[in-house]
């Protein structure tokens, strides 16, 4: 299934049905009153979080959702049947925003989440209710109200728990593979990775978390270069980044520093909150460095960037030291949680 992140549609609730204008018409009964019923109410149109859909492609190409008029009131005091509301299924992590003032509608977090996205139109009153004892013959109703309107944005944001960053060919995708049931495509060509994959990371029989592989970024990414620029929103949610950093690039032109310090630069371009969460070291493709050298290349690496943080090194490859990153994350998230329980947020 393609994968689909934004979507523009159209929303249109019902319309209230009109309230009737009758009297009632017996034998032997001349002047049986007004018996107009009201008119039902519109359609609403509401979103509901499904976890079982993770694109909105089925909303790329049906724009407009329209919900059905109210019935109008009958006459013998008999009410307009309400239109049946329309729900509209949409992944889990969707944020939907009033494309009209930028206004943020809902953020569809949990699944089973619901929002009202379009409210129906209240149904017209009936001559019934406008009877008095000076106004016994009232002819008087009203017409149903109509139904909200809106244009919205749809923008999906994947939730997961840790971000790989890198450059294309940093060996973002074979680390999901190795630590995961996540088969996102590898080969030795850059962007191979086309959309995010999520990949369920089991630590022990209950403890696991979720990362994100999105396309690598290349420089000028937050001006709008490459492919991964489109998809840095899905790091939002994110508790904590991983910057992979390929040690043994094919092309030895290619300057691993400069082009982590890039990656650096176009994170904070893009989002200043982004550019602020932890973010931890990753130097892959050790197994393609010399056995009696590949300590001392990565230290001097680590030394160019000047990184003061944790830092890692393995090979998503061949698995070596995946297990103890797998291990360390895991850490980092439970005492987040601990602190974050202690301190109420």
């Amino acid at each position: 299934m393609k994968f689909i992140d934004e979507a523009k549609i159209q929303v249109i609730a019902g319309k209230g049905g009109d309230g009737s204008a009758s009297f009632r018409r017996e034998k032997f009964i001349p002047r049986g009153g007004p018996d107009g019923g009201d008119g039902g109410h519109g359609g609403s149109i509401f979103a509901i979080a499904d976890r079982n859909i993770n694109t909105l492609v089925d909303y790329r190409f049906a724009r407009i959702h329209r919900a059905k008029k109210g019935e109008n009131g009958h006459g013998a005091d008999r009410y307009g049947k309400g239109a049946e509301d329309i729900v509209l299924r949409m992944p889990v992590g969707t944020v939907i925003t009033d494309n009209a003032t930028g206004e943020v509608i809902a953020d569809l977090k949990c699944h089973q989440q619901k929002t009202l996205l379009a409210k129906g139109g209240a149904g017209g009153i009936g001559n019934l209710h406008f009877k008095s004892s000076t106004n016994r013959a009232p002819r008087q109703f009203t017409f149903g109200e109509p139904g909200q309107e809106f244009e919205l944005k749809l923008e999906l944001k994947v939730l997961a728990d840790v971000g790989l960053l890198g450059m294309p060919n940093a060996g973002k995708s074979t680390l999901i593979r190795a630590v995961s049931a996540a088969r996102p495509k590898v080969a030795d060509y850059p962007f191979t990775t086309l959309h995010p994959n999520l990949g369920m990371v089991r630590v022990d029989q209950n403890r696991s978390f979720v990362m994100a592989d999105i396309p690598g970024l290349i420089e000028g990414a937050a001006e709008g270069a490459g492919l991964g620029h489109r998809f840095l929103k899905h790091l939002a949610r994110t508790r904590l980044l991983l910057h992979l950093v390929d040690v043994a690039p094919l092309d030895e032109s290619i300057d691993p520093v400069r082009e982590a310090k890039a990656i650096v630069k176009e994170l904070k371009k893009y989002d200043e909150s982004l550019y602020q969460k932890p973010r931890w070291l990753v130097l892959n493709k050790t197994d393609m460095l010399p056995a009696d050298e590949r300590e001392k290349i990565c230290r001097k690496l680590i030394r160019g960037l000047g990184w003061k943080g944790k830092s890692f090194i393995i090979s998503a490859l061949t698995g070596e030291g995946c297990k103890e990153l797998t291990y360390a994350i895991m850490e980092h998230l439970e005492q987040e949680s601990i602190e974050s329980d202690a301190s109420g947020g």
